[in-house]
């Protein structure tokens, strides 16, 4: 199947339908407590996180408080996380820079974000998206192989794929596309076993059938 524009657009579609009412799994009650949620999402379900932040945002739910915990405190608190020293490591260090050079705020603007330890590009387009309106595209695994498989936006890196998306979707739609392309992922474009059988995309994807 050549996955035309027309194609791309009525998976664009059908992605929308589907999943309209998607937003982010992570459970969060301020920007901070969502820059800490997606760092520790690395490598980690969305599902796991959401067991740790529960017993660690009652608490240490802003960066003075969780700078004073100090990182052996923090590994013990996230440690049934994946690459939970770095991570550790990472926010009390984030933390510090929070305090020094943003009075304990999380920055809107992504180049500031991309410099916190920690916060690459996928974490920096989920909080321009998620908590300050901004259109963005956060290309994590989900994006990566869905985008792929779909044909809706080829790419070796996430880096690739995310700009690619940006030419396939309306730019008033990136930030919804992210959470209807992660929760097809999810449900239904399974990494190791796809359900192409129920998949709603299956007439305009031109991988259906064929992955293992």
């Amino acid at each position: 199947m050549r996955v035309t524009k027309a194609i791309k657009n009525e998976q664009i579609h059908i992605l929308e339908t589907v999943y309209k009412d998607a937003k982010v799994a992570l459970d969060y009650g301020n920007p901070f407590e969502l820059l800490v949620a997606v760092v520790l999402s690395a490598q980690c379900t969305d599902e796991r996180v959401n067991i740790i932040t529960k017993r660690l945002f009652p608490t240490y739910n802003h960066p003075a408080k969780m700078l004073a915990l100090g990182v052996p405190k923090l590994e013990v608190l996230i440690r049934d996380c994946g690459l939970y020293r770095a991570k550790a490591s990472n926010l009390i260090k984030t933390c510090q820079i929070l305090v020094d050079q943003y009075h304990g705020e999380v920055p809107e603007n992504f180049d500031e974000l991309v410099t916190l330890p920690g916060v690459g590009r996928k974490t920096a387009n989920v909080l321009i998206s998620v908590l300050f309106n901004t259109p963005a595209i956060a290309v994590d695994t989900h994006v990566f192989r869905v985008s792929n498989r779909l044909g809706l936006a080829r790419g070796k890196t996430p880096d690739e794929v995310e700009e690619k998306l940006k030419k396939a979707i309306p730019m008033d739609k990136w930030s919804a596309a992210h959470h209807w392309i992660i929760w097809h992922g999810r449900k239904v474009c399974k990494a190791r076993k796809p359900l192409c059988g129920e998949c709603p995309l299956a007439q305009v994807c031109p991988s259906a059938g064929k992955e293992a």
